[in-house]
This record gives structure tokens, sequence and C-alpha cells, in this order.
């Protein structure tokens, strides 16, 4: 072989090569540092674990502690208030304002940009700037009070029973923009002659998009009940910086429960026992999804 046919084989090599060549690293790293420590976890899930890792095995011991822990109860009732209500009230605001902007009012680009910004924030700064707003000694109480009602109450924050209704607030605050966004782009894909057609048929707006529209955009739907679940599962950064878990733990959720029993209370095998469960539930959301967008008619 001479050295230009050397040279042609090389390019070729170097050509059909070099985006696994270049990829490789990053998927080494995704590897180690992301399958690699889901399985250390589940593995540390089945031992004796305490303060420190503990690689002798114990069986199921781990999960009999979990779910005999009070603590854990309050927080899958959390998770199950603040999952509920966080996707309804996404899914009722975001549908709406959807609506609202679909009409060509004036104005949209600015409305759309207002309704969106909240979701270009982090939940640590959501939940920071609400913790101010809720307070009662500065925030809405201390507000209204000053303009003359001195007997207007407003302590969710500080009160167990209500405090997991104040992550609800802020957390459809940030995300309903983000909601609103897919259903408009869904409303927008919509052809025009169909909706004419209801028009034409004397169908109203209200029967219009209740009977039609909505139901061709009903994967939108599920893409956004697989987005607002995922968030609502490891709503983890909002709770700390709103609550912090608190008052006690009424506000804990799976995710700052195994935080708190893997870094403060230091039991380290309970805690990779919660993040299993959690990993679980998102696996159970997410294959279905899954599977729906990736099944083909079979030929």
């Amino acid at each position: 072989m001479n050295a230009k046919s050397r040279r042609v084989a090389f390019d070729r090599f170097f050509e059909r090569w070099l985006p696994q060549i270049v990829v490789s690293p990053m998927f080494a790293a995704s590897l180690l540092f992301v399958y690699g420590f889901i399985a250390w976890t589940v593995y540390i899930s089945f031992t004796k674990s305490g303060v420190m890792p503990n690689y002798t095995l114990a069986g199921l011991t781990q999960y009999e502690r979990l779910w005999t822990t009070p603590r854990w109860f309050v927080a899958i009732e959390n998770l199950f208030i603040f999952t509920s209500l966080f996707m309804v009230c996404c899914m009722v605001i975001g549908l709406f304002l959807a609506i609202l902007l679909d009409q060509r009012i004036r104005a949209e680009g600015m409305i759309r940009t207002i309704y969106l910004y909240p979701m270009a924030l982090s939940f640590i700064v959501t939940g920071t700037a609400w913790k101010w707003i809720l307070n009662p000694t500065l925030g809405i109480e201390k507000i209204i009070q000053g303009w003359g009602f001195p007997n207007f109450n407003f302590d969710w924050l500080v009160d167990p029973n209500m405090a997991i209704y104040t992550v609800v607030i802020a957390g459809v605050w940030q995300s309903s923009g983000y909601v609103m966004a897919l259903f408009l782009a869904g409303l927008r894909s919509v052809d025009d002659e169909i909706i004419k057609a209801a028009a034409i048929d004397g169908a109203g707006p209200f029967r219009t998009y209740w009977s039609i529209i909505l139901p061709i955009v009903r994967p939108v739907f599920f893409s956004a009940f697989v987005v607002l679940a995922h968030l609502a599962i490891k709503s983890f950064d909002l709770v700390m910086a709103l609550t912090g878990g608190g008052p006690g733990y009424a506000t804990d959720m799976p995710a700052t429960f195994m935080y708190s029993f893997a870094f403060q209370r230091s039991e380290l095998g309970t805690a990779a026992a919660s993040a299993v469960m959690m990993l679980v539930t998102v696996t159970a959301i997410f294959i279905p999804y899954l599977y729906s967008e990736l099944r083909r008619p079979a030929k």
C-alpha cells in the first residue's frame, strides 16, 4: 500500500470514528458518576451501612427501617399533597394562559415573556424570594396589616399544618409559565382549517376547544404531566430554600428526608433505601412515557 492509499485509509478511519472518540470521555464520565453511583446506592441500600459505608449485605433491613420510620410517612404524605396540587394547578393555570395567548391578543410577546420568566430562575432563588414574601414579620401579612387591617393573619410558613401549601404556591408560580409554553406550542400547531370548519358548523369557542382542539393536543398533556411529576419528586432545592423541611419536619419530602438521614443523622443505609424508592417512582413514571414515545406501529 502506497502513501496515498494509507492516507486515504487513515482519513476514512478518522472520519468514521471521530464522533465516538469525541463523545467517549463524556460517556465514560456519565457511566461512572451517574450510573455507577446509582448502582452503588442500590447496593448500599441492602447493607448495614450507618455513618460510613458497610458492604456487608443485610437483606431488606434498611427498607424495613425506612417503612417503620414515621418521618418517612410524613415525607410521602407531603409528596402526595405537593405533587397533586402542584400538577393540577400548573395544568389548569398553564392551559388557561395558553388559551388566552392563543387569541392573538395585543402585546402577546411581552406577556408571554413575563409568564415564562419565572422558569428561568432556579428553585433556590424562587424559594428564597417566597420565603421573604410569606414571612409573617416582613411579607404579605406585615404589608396588609400596615394598610390598616391589624387582624389579618397569613402565617402559613410557620404553621406545621399549612407550611406544605407554601411550597405548592412557590412551585406553581415558577412552573405554570413553562406549562403555558408547552400548551401554547400545541395550540399553535392545530390546523386553522379545523377551527374555521368548527366555526362554520356553529361551534362556540368553549366547545371548539373542549371537543376539538384539546383532544388534538392530548400528547402535550402527557408531556407536561411527565415534566411536572419529575420536578415534584426531586423537589429538594425549593423545599430547602423555602422551609428547610420545617417547621420541624412538617414539609419533609423524600429528597429532603434522604439528605437529612445521609448527612445529618448519619444513617447512610436508610438514606440509600429512600433514594432507591425515589428512583423506582421516577422509573415508573418514565417507562410508560418512553414506551409511548418510542414504540413503532407493527409492520
